[in-house]
């Protein structure tokens, strides 16, 4: 009896939407799409209407949403059985500018190597191994974590991680490009987000809102418009209804300009830290490549200098040792000289005494070079390297 008038309501909840035009607009173009077999375009269609019928017609919404839902796991009979090879429709894009809304990475796991410590590699494995395993969770009553935020440093490996996790899952990243979503017209960016949103909860992906504190700021904050205090809703709501077929994560350089009701929100907090001595010995490796010969007499010296320095500032330093060396009449050594005196601005007297030993004891240097470079002195320098070579023969 409960169910007839369950049915009974629908009926005549749909009836009276019927009766609206736009509603047969919207009926039309779902009847196309289907006829066309644009299958994933009809499940990102009918996203959309949960989202516009919801506060006019909540009940025929919450029945389009259960549909959705139900058949999220199931892909459709007319395409070819293998790995995922991205969306049959195309990118979501801004309707003025018809750029993409979204930056795509599909890549090979075997040709990703992130340098990441032992404990921050734990978090991401267990990230993949959930969703790898989600039915079993499942059958135990539980879910696979849906939402994660990284959190730490410019150039420690946030984005790397995202591509990494993606390429682990055989799922496409989709990037958020946030110079094409940020509108100039008020409205348009929430109406972009949006569809950003709608498309990755009904394609299979990792979806990262890079940069998310430029569109989720502290609702305090009265610098801003109320366009973009009206974006950390939608991201608030989004993120506490995220589907379990796709995986949304965020990362963030300033986490202290993030609302404090986002991090409540997702399901696991990673935070990226600073390459420590092992990770910083394994970067100068991995970034000498075929100079690893040249550079790996420099090397104890240059964990020195690189402390407290990203994976990135590692890279680029790196990098432009070995161009110079390949394109420069420039001797090495000088260019050695030249990468310490810009990566000394972090130490303190301590560290720069114990660079100047290490460059001494190695001979690597002239005692007036090493002065020149750490700003300590020669006699200094000469003095340490005599209680070295005595500590050393006793």
């Amino acid at each position: 009896m409960k169910t007839e008038k369950k049915i009974n309501k629908n009926k005549a909840v749909i009836e009276t939407v019927a009766d609206n035009s736009f509603f047969n607009e919207d009926l039309g173009h779902l009847v196309r799409l289907s006829l066309e077999g644009q299958v994933e375009e009809v499940r990102l269609f009918i996203a959309r209407l949960v989202r516009k019928y919801r506060g006019t017609h909540p009940e025929l919404a919450e029945q389009l949403n259960t549909y959705l839902r139900s058949t999220s796991h199931k892909r459709s009979m007319m395409r070819k059985t293998g790995p995922y090879s991205g969306p049959a429709q195309g990118l979501p894009t801004d309707e003025d500018t018809r750029l993409s809304l979204l930056k795509t990475f599909e890549e090979n796991p075997k040709e990703l190597t992130p340098l990441f410590s032992e404990s921050l590699r734990a978090k991401l494995v267990q990230l993949v191994k959930e969703r790898n395993n989600s039915e079993l969770l499942k059958n135990k009553g539980l879910l696979p974590a849906r939402s994660a935020i990284f959190t730490g440093p410019p150039g420690v490996g946030k984005t790397l991680a995202a591509r990494w996790v993606a390429a682990q899952l055989s799922i496409p990243l989709y990037i958020l490009d946030l110079t094409t979503v940020m509108s100039s017209l008020l409205g348009k960016t929430g109406a972009n987000l949006r569809a950003v949103l709608d498309f990755a909860k009904v394609t299979p992906c990792v979806l990262l809102l890079d940069e998310i504190d430029s569109i989720a700021k502290r609702r305090s904050d009265n610098a801003d418009v109320g366009e973009l205090k009206r974006l950390v809703t939608i991201i608030l709501q989004e993120i506490e209804n995220w589907p379990g077929t796709s995986l949304l994560l965020a990362a963030t350089n300033f986490p202290d300009l993030l609302d404090p009701a986002i991090w409540r929100r997702f399901d696991v907090v990673i935070e990226f830290p600073l390459p420590g001595p092992s990770e910083i010995s394994e970067a100068i490796d991995m970034f000498s490549s075929n100079d690893k010969k040249l550079i790996s007499k420099w090397k104890n010296v240059l964990e020195i200098a690189f402390k407290d320095k990203s994976y990135s500032e590692i890279e680029k330093s790196i990098y432009q040792l070995r161009r110079s060396n390949i394109l420069d009449s420039y001797p090495f050594s000088e260019s050695i000289k030249d990468l310490f005196r810009n990566s000394l601005y972090g130490l303190n007297r301590n560290e720069c005494k114990e660079l100047a030993i290490n460059l001494a004891r190695d001979g690597l240097l002239s005692n007036r070079a090493i002065a020149d470079i750490t700003g300590i002195s020669r006699d200094t320098i000469a003095k340490y390297k005599k209680e070295d070579t005595i500590r050393k023969d006793s």
